[in-house]
């Protein structure tokens, strides 16, 4: 019986190398996981390195909608999601239904669907975005209607930076980084009189607005790296601080609230990926004729630049 870390970690390991498969970690998984993944990242880069990788099993330790991304960008790999059960709150809060009626309700508008959703979701929509590009995205839209589901606070963020557009949302958002107030900010720069302040656009617009700098979790990494400072205030999903620190030993980190976790990125375990991999259980598809559909989305998303 496995009874450490690293006896845990060392026999994912051997598994993924028996099944001809790479472990994918989210920035927010556990520090146990982060540690062994053969690709840390966001949520869109982890589902391209996945179609680009020649590994015939994708083990991806996130939550049902980046599985679900991994398989429509590339539909002959495997893609096993170790703890079955995560989901995202917010991408449950839209349904296509919902969007259905949204769309008979703006006929005129572009429907920009933030990729935290699902394949469902992503299939009824004209493209994608994510937090890194979305506002490029929302700028190269020729329609000056845009509508935008289901983060209503990302949707903020984008209606700030390009009031050009007619910008309406769906009232969704994600609970951990709607958690975090601008009292908080406040306090935490009390704390932290000299540190930068970094938040991530899933937060409310009160927040964002006292921050220094708001980027995605990809943005931040290049951010703090790049930036003379020695100490930052970081807003979003405390799993981020593990690689932070790890690769900025110099810097110091201070998460702006103790309430950024999200307990559906904190499910998957080493033991989770171990029975998976043995079991080549918990595998995710995607039906052909919704996946046919979302990639164009996907693919549109892609292509755009990172915001400016």
């Amino acid at each position: 019986m496995l009874t450490t870390v690293q006896e845990k970690q060392q026999r994912v390991r051997e598994l993924l190398a028996e099944r001809k498969a790479i472990l994918l970690a989210h920035n927010y998984q556990r520090a146990e996981i982060q540690e062994i993944a053969d690709i840390v990242g966001d949520s869109l880069g982890l589902s391209i390195e996945a179609a680009n990788s020649d590994a015939e099993v994708i083990v991806f330790a996130g939550v049902h909608f980046m599985a679900e991304s991994v398989y429509i960008l590339a539909p002959h790999k495997t893609v096993i999601l170790p703890a079955l059960q995560a989901g995202c709150p917010m991408a449950n809060m839209i349904n296509p239904e919902k969007l259905q009626a949204l769309r008979d309700e703006y006929p005129d508008y572009t429907v920009v669907c933030y990729v935290n959703s699902s394949a469902a979701v992503k299939a009824l929509s004209d493209i994608c975005c994510t937090s890194g590009n979305v506002l490029s995205v929302v700028k190269g839209i020729e329609n000056d209607k845009i509508l935008m589901v289901p983060d209503k606070n990302l949707a903020k963020f984008a209606a700030a930076h390009v009031p050009e557009k007619d910008i309406k949302w769906f009232d969704g958002f994600c609970p951990t980084h709607h958690r975090l107030t601008a009292a908080d900010i406040r306090q935490s720069k009390i704390d932290h009189p000299e540190a930068i302040v970094v938040v991530h656009p899933e937060c409310d617009p009160e927040v964002t607005a006292l921050a220094d700098h708001v980027c995605s979790t990809s943005g931040m990494y290049s951010y703090v790296e790049q930036h003379s400072a020695k100490q930052f205030i970081i807003g979003t999903e405390s799993g981020i601080l593990f690689r932070m620190r790890r690769e900025n030993p110099d810097k110091e980190f201070f998460l702006a609230s103790r309430k950024l976790l999200c307990p559906n990125m904190k499910l998957t375990t080493l033991d989770d990926i171990i029975d998976s991999l043995e079991t080549m259980s918990n595998i995710v598809t995607v039906p052909e004729s919704v996946r046919l559909k979302a990639i164009q989305s996907l693919e549109k998303m892609i292509a755009a630049p990172r915001n400016e």
